[in-house]
């Protein structure tokens, strides 16, 4: 057995898979869309604000908080903002799933160091 064949084996099937076809049709929708991806990065940007925030502070302000309810009400009004977030989610889960996988199949802790 050629790691490199079963790794590319296992790429071309992960290519086939409903999340990533999915994402992928999803991704191709907002693409080109200025208003939809500016959404997207607005989001992206008030996610990585809060959680700095609850890293530092061990909660969330009530503005960013209130900024997000904000920017929840414009994401369900935009369907294909929302169906990538879902589809983007939908992948992420079974992505961390795969990842699992491999880690506990090679038997190396990960998180070694990292006070879990």
């Amino acid at each position: 057995m050629n790691i490199y064949d079963k790794a590319h084996e296992f790429a071309r099937e992960l290519g086939k898979c409903d999340e990533v076809v999915k994402l992928k049709e999803a991704s191709k929708k907002i693409e080109g869309d200025e208003s939809s991806i500016k959404i997207l990065d607005d989001f992206r940007k008030l996610q990585i604000e809060a959680y700095t925030q609850h890293m530092q502070n061990g909660s969330v302000s009530e503005e960013i908080q209130e900024k997000l309810r904000n920017i929840g009400t414009v994401i369900s009004m935009n369907a294909s903002v929302s169906e990538y977030l879902q589809a983007e989610q939908r992948f992420s889960i079974m992505w961390d799933d795969v990842l699992k996988i491999l880690n506990d199949a090679i038997g190396i802790d990960f998180t070694f160091g990292m006070n879990k």
